[in-house]
């Protein structure tokens, strides 16, 4: 265990049969914990995603971000794809939360970008009792498929105003979402965020969202 200067305290961690790394980080007195589920090509190390959940962590919000795929697995490009095992090993990392004295009690969010967007709605969709928010950046929601009408979750999706052709399908995957839900589309911004003041306007809308449906304490 280790403790920052910024009063968190931080763990490597593994997860399920698969031994999947991670990475927990805990505010002092979080009031939730979100889940990072990183998409296609990328890993528990994705900057995109440390500097979003650095950003939450500063909120009161605990962050764990881990690896969904062994270096095998990750290897071959199909399993990037494979939404039903990317959603079991989210479900594997829910449970693991569910066992540790430090998160079991904490109001539980999901945070998926590209195809881990997806994975998070399967996972919602499949532990309604135990995922309350659920945030898409950049996402390919359209890829959780049927298990859309099944999700519980409140669902913000977020998308570049000019990440053409993913806006189109972020648009049909919401009109099949039947709990809360929110479609926000940052102007100006590519798929991956790399413009200037886009991934802030991220952090803004995800950050409102996990307060108020974690914490209630947000403006979402």
């Amino acid at each position: 265990m280790e403790r920052s200067s910024m009063g968190n305290t931080a763990r490597d961690v593994v997860i399920g049969p698969k031994a999947l790394e991670g990475r927990l980080e805990l505010p002092d007195g979080a009031g939730g914990l979100v889940v990072f589920a990183h998409g296609s090509g990328s890993s528990r190390f994705s900057p995109r995603n440390n500097f979003v959940a650095g950003e939450l962590r500063a909120r009161g919000l605990g962050t764990l971000l881990f690896d969904l795929l062994t270096e095998t697995e990750a290897a071959d490009r199909h399993n990037v794809f494979d939404i039903p095992r990317l959603a079991a090993r989210l479900v594997e990392a829910i449970a693991w939360t569910h066992g540790e004295a430090d998160t079991a009690a904490l109001p539980l969010g999901l945070f998926g970008a590209s195809t881990g967007a997806a994975a998070a709605l399967v996972a919602a969709a499949g532990m309604p009792e135990a995922v309350r928010a659920v945030v898409s950046r950049g996402g390919r929601p359209d890829l959780a498929g049927n298990a859309l009408a099944q999700v519980r979750a409140a669902t913000l999706l977020i998308v570049g105003g000019a990440d053409h052709g993913v806006i189109a399908l972020n648009e049909a995957a919401f009109a099949e979402l039947a709990c809360e839900k929110r479609l926000e589309i940052v102007p100006g911004a590519t798929h991956l965020f790399e413009e200037p003041g886009t991934l802030d306007a991220v952090v803004a809308l995800a950050g409102d969202w996990f307060e108020t449906h974690l914490t209630g304490s947000g403006s979402a």
